[in-house]
This record gives structure tokens, sequence and C-alpha cells, in this order.
């Protein structure tokens, strides 16, 4: 297991207890170290300066007492921001119709980056995205960054609240 995974595993648990999700972990950085959580809301609701410090301390201290990074780091706790990163099957599921970059590991159909519209999962759990050179179907595991793109229609979705997305 890496790091990634291991900070993942101790961190979800003391968020979902929270009433938060987590959305990514990414540890980078050499000279200056940084620990990034991106955490949302269960029920919905946007997240709050209050929020992402609430999370913080907690984190800060489950941390401290499991140690599990060697060195000192900064600790970054953030939203997901409304041109988020899509990293969860149910973020492909919940976010279809709007548009998306996403870059692969690996070329699918001769290429690794695609923009256009989240189609959603097919029945084997890729990632199908609709460009404007038809459906590409990506498996996750050979997802290497994935976000939203700027629109109006995420916008609009995103101020609507939960049941304005997708």
């Amino acid at each position: 297991m890496d790091l990634q995974q291991r900070l993942e595993t101790l961190i979800a648990p003391s968020l979902e207890g929270m009433g938060y999700e987590l959305v990514r972990v990414m540890f980078q950085g050499k000279t200056h170290p940084t620990l990034q959580i991106m955490a949302e809301r269960k029920d919905g609701a946007a997240m709050t300066v209050d929020d992402c410090a609430d999370i913080s301390r907690s984190l800060s201290a489950l941390l401290d007492v499991e140690d599990p990074i060697q060195g000192g780091y900064v600790l970054e706790v953030s939203s997901p921001g409304i041109d988020r990163p899509l990293t969860r099957s149910k973020d492909f599921v919940a976010w279809a119709g709007h548009e998306a970059k996403i870059e692969a590991l690996v070329a699918v159909d001769g290429r690794k980056r695609f923009r256009g519209t989240l189609i959603g999962l097919d029945d084997d759990g890729r990632v199908r995205i609709r460009t404007e050179t038809g459906e590409a179907a990506i498996p996750q595991a050979d997802i290497k960054v994935a976000r939203l793109v700027l629109t109006d229609a995420l916008i609009d979705a995103v101020t609507k609240g939960p049941e304005g997305q997708g």
C-alpha cells in the first residue's frame, strides 16, 4: 500500500464520522511538502471555511498520533470547488451531462487526452465521455486526472444545490 492509499484509509473514516466525504488526498512537494485533503459535506451543502477548519483540527490530531508521514509538511484542507476533480465512480455518474477533461495514463483509441460531455459509467465501470470525435470509454484505473470544466451550465447546476447536479 502506497502513502496515498494509507492516508486515504486513515483519513476517510474520521471524515465520515464528522459528516464529510473524502474526495481526494494528494501529497506533493519535496522542499515544501503539502498534504492536500479535499472533502465535501455528506448532506450536499456547500463547504464553509468553518468546515475546513474543523476538518483541519481533527485531522491534525489524528495525523500527529498516527504519524504516517516522515518529516514536516503543511496540511491543506479544501472543498472540491466548482470545476472539481472527478475521483470516485459516483462523481462520474453525478456529473454526467457536464463538460469534463480527462487525461489517461495509457492511450485509449490512440489518445490520452479527452474533453467533452460526461456520459457516466458503462456496465464495466469505464468512464464514458462524448468528444468531438465520438464516444470513448476509459477504465477508471487508467485515469491520471479528471475534472469538470467551468461552464455556465455547471455554475447553474452548482448554484441550484445537490438536486441540480447531473
